[in-house]
């Protein structure tokens, strides 16, 4: 039977990786802890170097409340997400 997770779809600046440094130990505490207790899946950066960042969440309201304290956000690192279903088949 399909399972719906939910994506936390991010959009960087063009210039994340010279500007996420005093941000990113926050940041990847953050997903730790959302890790740890169940409600994230998985999470990652795509492209070389980073244009997006994926977070695949295990409900949209997990997913929003991430980005709502997420020290990336908050920074002005991220200029768009968007939390979306994703119907997993296999």
């Amino acid at each position: 039977m399909p399972e719906t997770l939910q994506i936390l779809r991010y959009e960087y600046v063009p210039d994340i990786v010279e500007r996420r440094g005093e941000h990113r130990p926050a940041h990847l505490e953050k997903i730790q802890a959302y890790h740890a207790d169940g409600r994230l899946v998985m999470a990652g950066a795509v492209g070389d170097p980073p244009s997006w960042g994926l977070l695949v969440f295990k409900d949209a309201s997990a997913a929003e409340a991430f980005a709502g304290e997420d020290p990336y956000v908050e920074a002005g690192l991220v200029t768009r997400w968007t939390v979306e279903p994703w119907t997993v088949v296999t």
